[in-house]
């Protein structure tokens, strides 16, 4: 194996946090040697950093509208108004799904949409949106609320004319449990600029997020890798995320960023130019395992909780990243649009047992949590 790799992982196992140019070391590794010693590294710091018990979250998706007026690249969810296959749930139908979703155990319910933007109440985005949550809350007080990204609340603050910092603590006030670390994709503008140059640029998801923290509101962390971003660009992401963090922690901000989430790009029905320039339909399992152990090398020290994407790689592929420096399996979702009309195999729905099962095939235990991390215990 190449010295400097055996190094770099040396010093990780001593509990050092690895630098930006040995996280590009380590994501270029091709002899398998190499690769096996970055999985094996992975899995032991999972061990130490966040133990041998894999947990999972019962939760349910509402995707409420998939009218937008952005046109990411990769995306295959947005429809315009009056395209076929657009829609906007009613506040009944909202209700429906929660309700579904807390017969069946859930204990979360993450809430993400297009950027929909007559998606108002009285010419106010806010209201609209703080609607959207009371009509869930005040039926299930109970349901932690994970919703809206950081790219939803930029749209907000701008159609209504506020800062940041009024819609985060609005939404706080009215029962938001956290926020999604989403629209991440990769925080490096020029990747960004070719994959969806109307969204938020990083600096202004970096605020967004940060605003989050320092307000009392947790975050969790993504990033959409795979598809046109470098090996330099994926650390450069993880540093960000990773200095976000050590900032929430030393400057004693009241939330964080709880998890850590790899997500494939999956190109199946994405744009015509973008499946050009990825050259493939479904993610390389290889590339994201290696990816998922390096950020776990790079990021555990801070972020102790990672996930794999069961939707963007299938069960069997987010089984084997457990092994890979993973200690979370994810939710049951109950249902999932987003990827899936990009042409992810992994399905849009997880039954607990089938989590279970597929945790207990590695011999390692498994527990119920809910969304900030705090066991479940089940009766």
């Amino acid at each position: 194996m190449h010295k400097t790799a055996e190094a770099i992982l040396d010093r990780a196992l001593m509990g050092y946090d690895i630098s930006p140019t040995e996280g590009v070391v380590l994501l270029k590794q091709t002899d398998p040697e190499a690769i096996a010693a970055i999985r094996t590294t992975a899995d032991k710091l999972r061990y130490t950093q966040a133990g041998d018990t894999v947990t999972y979250v019962i939760n349910r998706n509402i995707n409420f509208t998939n009218i937008c007026e952005q046109h990411c690249s990769f995306c295959a969810f947005r429809r315009d108004d009056g395209d076929a296959g657009a829609y906007w749930l009613d506040w009944t139908q909202i209700v429906e799904k929660s309700t579904d979703a807390v017969q069946r155990g859930a204990t979360e319910i993450c809430m993400q949409g297009g950027l929909n933007p007559q998606a108002q109440i009285n010419g106010k985005s806010l209201s609209y949106y703080l609607k959207l949550v009371e009509v869930i809350k005040q039926k299930f007080p109970q349901i932690h609320l994970h919703a809206f990204s950081p790219q939803e609340i930029e749209f907000i603050a701008r159609l209504d004319g506020i800062t940041y910092a009024d819609v985060i603590a609005a939404l706080w006030d009215a029962g938001v449990g956290s926020m999604p670390g989403t629209a991440a994709e990769v925080l490096d503008d020029e990747v960004r600029r070719i994959l969806c140059p109307e969204k938020i640029d990083t600096a202004t998801w970096l605020e967004i997020v940060g605003t989050a923290h320092q307000l009392g509101l947790p975050t969790t962390s993504t990033i959409l890798s795979g598809h046109i971003e470098t090996p330099e660009q994926q650390i450069g992401h993880l540093e960000k995320l990773r200095s976000l963090q050590k900032t929430a922690i030393n400057q004693e901000y009241p939330a964080r960023i709880t998890e850590f989430i790899a997500l494939p790009f999956v190109g199946q029905e994405a744009p015509k130019s973008l499946r050009r320039r990825v050259g493939r339909d479904q993610p390389v399992l290889n590339d994201a395992l290696l990816l998922t152990a390096v950020a776990r090398i790079y990021l555990g020290n801070w972020i102790p909780n990672h996930q794999p994407s069961w939707v963007k790689l299938g069960l069997a592929g987010a089984t084997e990243a457990l092994l890979w420096g993973c200690n979370d399996i994810g939710g049951t979702l109950m249902e999932e649009h987003i990827t899936t009309m990009a042409g992810a195999v992994g399905g849009t729905c997880m039954e607990v047992e089938t989590l279970q099962t597929a945790i207990a095939s590695l011999s390692r235990p498994y527990q119920q949590r809910d969304t900030l991390y705090n066991l479940v215990i089940s009766h």
